[in-house]
């Protein structure tokens, strides 16, 4: 059985699906190296059946992520974020109506039937025009299937947990309607349970609080979270008045919707609002929230493991509340969390359906998420003469980048599939010394980037329990960057480049079957230093997607300003590198005499 998923509005991407695995997956925007582009995803189609060496008269269905929603033939600007999207003028119409009128859904409960009934039109126009591109285009024309928006982030979450019994549950901003679901999964069978309105939508109070404090809603949710820990939760008198939990779900208590809920807000606090403190509000009230939403259909389901998928399972710290509940036995973040992981999700869903005798329950349809493109040596050695760069070829790669990262160089690697989800883990990764307080300044700015939280550190399995507390039923999702931890005294002291100032970390917990080269390398840091852990962030400079060809790395590496570039098993040394690290690794180069 093979299935080809497809997701082709915020974060547009694809992924195929065999047997009840998921043999490839990326998303648009490395492709064309657009941040969070939208539209249809030809580029990602093509990529996930060369990777699987599938024609296109060899799939036998099509799963596209979403039942509603408007045909994006062509790519979406996203450099605003959602408030900036211009997706056509009867979208755009819909949209500014729903939120003027939004004051009126409690008094007059049909209106947001009435609007997502308007709609339906277009949306069996969007089906038409995907069913047309892929038979015209692609040469595909087996049956295609569209699946429920928070079905295909549940399905994926589910199918990635290992688990056989869990609570599955969604949270994001929209999506078919919807901002989250609650499903009671037993042997691989899905109950749905309960849904929360888009209005009434937990993650879009946190994207508007986003957008009042200066950054793009939708794109910059991560710098609240990392801004939150720097203030006090002062305004939470002021936004229990927007968004509540009430008796098992959530209520939009203020009535307002997109622009009329920003400026409502602005309205309610004070002129001269502390962003800090507004931000460590919304985080606070969000992980209570979820919290208490989540502990409710835990002890109305009686399950003991939870499977999270959804924007808003994005933010680690929520997902850090959620793992210590008490009856939490396991918890499971999908790694593509966020719209990104539909394209494999819808697959699964039909995968499932049309092949019930696979019995996927309690099997992982992915070991890793190392499931987009690769290259070569030679494509890479040809990559690197066409650019003009000098390079070398050391005896051992792992040994070289261990060494230079504990001298003080910044070291840029690219090696093997690129990784699906927003973490870069090892493949797309930039990484360095955790020991230097100051790095997350020094080297955001080098990248030209503006970040709250501090990087994240990539940690040895075996020395995991040494650094962090409470790791119990969360180790395997804690391999994909998913979740914080409190940190051990040892820890906090000894890197203090990857903990926050909240005395936590997300790290990346580095098994050797994962990722047999950057768990070498780590080994070596560790002989050289005696540290567990390193620096890892992703290789992507400002507004740009992380790198994914040969190409795109050595662009990214010249453009950063970065020390070294390790390649494949080829290393790039920047002819200033030496200077910059003699003169201390936070000093530009255009500084360093």
């Amino acid at each position: 059985m093979r299935v080809l998923g497809i997701s082709d509005h915020l974060l547009s991407g694809a992924a195929l699906v065999e047997d009840g695995r998921v043999v490839a997956a990326v998303n648009e925007e490395r492709l064309v190296r657009r941040k969070m582009v939208m539209g249809f995803p030809r580029k990602s189609i093509e990529m996930v059946l060369k990777l699987g060496g599938v024609k296109p008269s060899e799939l036998d269905h099509v799963s596209v992520a979403s039942r509603w929603g408007h045909f994006l033939n062509d790519y979406v600007d996203f450099s605003d974020g959602v408030l900036g999207v211009d997706e056509g003028l009867v979208k755009n119409a819909f949209f500014a109506v729903g939120s003027q009128l939004s004051f009126l859904r409690s008094k007059l409960p049909f209106l947001e039937t009435m609007y997502y009934g308007l709609r339906q039109p277009v949306y069996a126009r969007r089906r038409r025009g995907i069913q047309g591109v892929l038979e015209k285009e692609f040469g595909i024309h087996c049956p295609v299937e569209f699946t429920w928006h928070h079905y295909g982030h549940a399905a994926a979450a589910y199918y990635a947990s290992g688990f056989e019994d869990a609570l599955a549950v969604t949270l994001d901003g929209s999506g078919d309607g919807h901002s989250s679901h609650i499903y009671d999964v037993t042997g691989g069978k899905f109950r749905h349970l309960h849904s929360i309105p888009s209005f009434d939508s937990l993650g879009n109070y946190y994207g508007y609080v986003t957008a009042l404090c200066g950054f793009k809603m939708g794109k910059h949710e991560g710098k609240i979270t990392g801004l939150a820990a720097y203030g006090e939760p002062s305004y939470r008198e002021i936004l229990d008045r927007f968004i509540a939990y009430r008796d098992g779900t959530m209520v939009n208590v203020g009535d307002a919707f997109r622009g009329a809920a920003v400026q409502k807000l602005r309205n309610a606090l004070p002129k001269d609002f502390s962003k800090k403190d507004l931000s460590a509000t919304i985080q606070d009230m969000s992980e209570d929230l979820c919290a208490r939403y989540v502990a409710h259909w835990l002890k109305k389901t009686g399950k003991k493991n939870v499977a999270l998928a959804g924007g808003v399972a994005a933010n680690v710290k929520i997902n850090q509340r959620i793992h210590e509940l008490t009856g939490v036995d396991s918890v499971f973040v999908y790694p593509a969390m966020s719209d990104e992981g539909l394209a494999a999700g819808s697959a699964l869903i039909t995968n499932a359906e049309k092949c019930p005798e696979l019995k996927m329950n309690g099997r992982k349809c992915i070991d890793n998420v190392y499931l987009g493109p690769e290259f070569s040596d030679r494509e890479v050695e040809q990559a690197l003469d066409d650019s003009g760069v000098a390079y070398e070829r050391p005896a051992s790669i792992e040994a070289e980048v261990a060494r230079l990262i504990s001298e003080k160089y910044v070291v840029a690697r690219m090696n093997g599939r690129m990784e699906y989800g927003p973490r870069a883990l090892g493949n797309r990764s930039i990484l360095y010394r955790p020991d230097d307080p100051a790095v997350n300044d020094w080297l955001n700015e080098r990248l030209k980037r503006t970040e709250f939280m501090p990087f994240a550190p990539a940690t040895l399995a075996e020395d995991a329990d040494a650094n962090y507390k409470k790791m119990d039923g969360a180790r395997d999702t804690a391999r994909f960057m998913t979740i914080t931890f409190d940190c051990t005294d040892a820890m906090a002291q000894q890197c203090p480049g990857v903990v926050h100032i909240d005395k936590t970390a997300r790290p990346q917990i580095v098994n050797e079957s994962d990722n047999p080269s950057y768990y070498r390398t780590l080994k070596e840091f560790k002989k050289l230093t005696g540290f567990s852990s390193f620096v890892n962030t992703s290789f992507n400079i400002h507004e740009e997607p992380i790198v994914c060809t040969p190409q795109d790395a050595i662009r990214a590496f010249q453009d950063g300003h970065l020390d070294c570039l390790a390649i494949g098993p080829f290393l790039v040394k920047n002819p200033e590198a030496d200077k910059r690290v003699k003169a201390g690794a936070g000093s530009s180069a255009e500084t360093v005499e």
